[in-house]
């Protein structure tokens, strides 16, 4: 089994190094997190390290380490939640001896020299969980582990409502309640808003647009952020507001990142988005995913698409 192969290379590495995704979001965070402290209570004579871009909204869960390249040589390096090699936040896991993925999206390509992928399940911290209860007889847990995995199965399933969740995903988290994790303490961590933040997510349910056929979409320019004075990550949280429109089964969130690069954080409780996103140098789940744009032609390219799938999807509901 492969789950043995990674806990046999976690077991004859003194130097384990853990690396997420570019732009962190809740679930490469405690996935992370979750397994740096889960590998850490094990085995405290090992040095572990998380080494990435900050999250603020879950910075709770943990800071990443700040490493010089030498620290890289002759170490394991283990990337979480991170489905393409370019979206790796620190590169510097190809100087290490050896490399472990483990992930949840759908394959876009593959790299390092042992794979862990299973799309069945909905968040990284799922995967991680499981692999401790695999494996509970040797490895050891501890309360920071807990919150870590809560915060990352509990934001990648948008508290437990997308259909990716199972219920395997409720048996794993009764094993934190179990535990003693405060759930309510987390969930209010995560539910806490800034009165900036929340005057932006008014002024989007104002002044989203929607498509012809029904995509719901909303432009956060870097003016718009400017003027409410948030940071981009907080702005693109916002892209489930626009989830609980009627008869919009897409909905979009566009915003401009390093250098203006214009990406889109695409959404859908319908039709699969995933392929239209793999055409726009993206890709992620079925109907959770982000597209690469550059420009805001091309967003509005993209636009133009995914009202004509729109379009076709509900063709297909009436027949």
């Amino acid at each position: 089994m492969i789950q043995d192969q990674i806990l046999e290379k976690i077991k004859e590495y003194k130097k384990i190094i853990i690396h997420i995704h570019k732009r962190p979001d809740g679930d490469c965070y405690g996935a992370g997190f979750g397994l740096k402290n889960i590998i850490k209570e094990t085995y405290p004579e090992k040095e572990v390290y998380l080494v990435g871009e900050e999250a603020e909204y879950v910075s709770y869960v943990g800071t990443p380490d700040k490493l010089e390249d030498e620290m890289f040589k002759g170490a394991l390096s283990i990337v979480v939640d991170t489905a393409s090699e370019d979206r790796v936040s620190d590169g510097r896991f190809k100087l290490s001896d050896f490399v472990i993925k483990i992930d949840h999206h759908i394959p876009v390509n593959d790299y390092g020299d042992l794979m862990y992928v299973d799309t069945t399940r909905p968040a990284s911290a799922q995967i991680i969980l499981e692999f401790f209860l695999r494996y509970k007889d040797e490895l050891k847990f501890n309360m920071e582990a807990a919150i870590a995995l809560y915060t990352g199965i509990v934001t990648d399933t948008g508290r437990f409502r997308f259909r990716s969740v199972n219920s395997d995903t409720f048996r794993s988290v009764a094993y934190l309640l179990d535990y003693g994790l405060d759930f309510v303490e987390v969930l209010n961590k995560l539910s806490v808003k800034s009165e900036n933040l929340l005057k932006l997510q008014g002024y989007v349910l104002l002044n989203f647009k929607k498509t012809e056929n029904g995509v719901a979409y909303i432009k956060m320019t870097n003016e718009l952020v400017e003027e409410f004075d948030v940071s981009l990550e907080e702005a693109t949280s916002l892209v489930n507001e626009l989830s609980q429109l009627e008869d919009c089964p897409v909905w979009m969130l566009f915003a401009e990142y390093e250098e203006d690069f214009v990406r889109a954080r695409m959404r859908s409780k319908g039709p699969a988005i995933d392929k239209l996103a793999n055409q726009y140098d993206g890709g992620g789940h079925a109907l959770a995913c982000g597209a690469n744009l550059g420009t805001w032609d091309k967003a509005d390219e993209l636009l133009a698409d995914a009202d004509i799938l729109v379009k076709e999807y509900k063709e297909n509901l009436d027949k």
